[in-house]
């Protein structure tokens, strides 16, 4: 009767551990993602975290996602809600990029990358040069040797102003070129179909913009494009060399990926890294990057907290070369 008694008694004990810890445990589960979005519908921001959510949401990795734009203070406003209201953000990410990391060094954002937990990165793209179609470029050598000659001769356009992404990696490509990057003409432009523009009608010889955008104008028979700053060539542009190749010491990722609020719990962050890792599995996916020329790229973790890391020294020192920081 004791060993019968003490059968049930384990049974008992064993249920109700069970039960506490399915209670206690903190929701842990697929049902909802909420994708918060620093910028207006149609951006860079936007069309990633939806291309996301959809290969999420179509998978079956999620019954839900759900997206709200927020636009304000070049991508602030997200920020600083995501950081108030953090005891309540637990199913939600938010998508960012590079220029989080340049608008802190610019002090336009009051707070950086590390007032939040970085999750992960989820794709890349890369700055490309393009020129005319007819242009005496056909190398990046020809480039600089022509700069070398005469840096009034070779003059750079980028969609957006001094200080941007499209100044800073071109830049960051001249000085690691062994020429004196203080010299370069960036000719800045109000959007990137200004910059074609004035590339097409040669008030200037280049343009530094992200492969992806380069691969649309490409397309259109007007331009080449020149060399991209991905570590090797990317699948869907063999055709494209990298500065690498040309013995140039540059690789410059323009990532998108997810940041949580701050203090977001470990088993939560665990769960979306594998969450986004089991997405690039599925055909869904796969689809919808092919469709839209994006290149995998996951970081995780610690590993993405160290790639900021790199990537905020090295835009703070070609920024203090060019004389915008000090």
């Amino acid at each position: 009767m004791i060993n019968v008694l003490s059968r049930h008694t384990r049974r008992a004990i064993s249920g109700v551990l069970v039960f506490l810890a399915l209670v206690c445990a903190p929701a842990v589960s697929a049902e909802r993602v909420h994708l918060l979005i620093p910028g207006g519908a149609g951006g860079g921001w936007d069309t990633t975290a939806r291309g996301i959510g959809e290969a999420l949401s179509r998978s079956g990795l999620v019954d839900v996602a759900s997206y709200e734009n927020m636009s304000g203070g070049d991508g602030s406003k997200a920020i600083a809600y995501l950081i108030e209201t953090a005891s309540r953000q637990h199913n939600t990410l938010m998508i960012s990029s590079s220029p989080i990391i340049l608008k802190a060094l610019k002090e336009i954002f009051p707070q950086s990358y590390k007032d939040l937990t970085p999750v992960a990165t989820a794709i890349a793209d890369y700055g490309a040069f393009v020129v005319r179609a007819d242009s005496k470029f056909n190398s990046w050598e020809q480039v600089i040797q022509a700069y070398k000659r005469d840096p009034r001769n070779v003059k750079v356009a980028g969609g957006s102003v001094r200080g941007s992404m499209d100044h800073l990696v071109a830049a960051l490509a001249f000085k690691k070129s062994g020429v004196d990057v203080r010299q370069l003409r960036y000719i800045p432009y109000n959007a990137g179909a200004k910059a074609m523009v004035g590339l097409l009608s040669g008030e200037t010889q280049m343009l530094s913009t992200g492969l992806s955008e380069a691969r649309a104008l490409a397309e259109q028979g007007e331009v080449r494009i020149l060399i991209m700053t991905a570590r090797e060539r990317v699948d869907y542009a063999p055709q494209i060399p990298t500065l690498r190749e040309q013995g140039i010491d540059v690789v410059f990722t323009n990532w998108r990926g997810f940041f949580a609020a701050p203090g977001f719990p470990e088993e939560r962050l665990r769960f979306y890294h594998g969450l986004l890792e089991k997405m690039y599995k599925t055909k869904e996916w796969e689809d919808i990057r092919l469709s839209r020329g994006w290149t995998n790229l996951y970081m995780a973790g610690q590993d993405f907290i160290d790639f900021l890391a790199d990537q905020e020294r090295e835009l703070g020192q070609i920024m203090v070369e060019l004389g915008m920081k000090k």
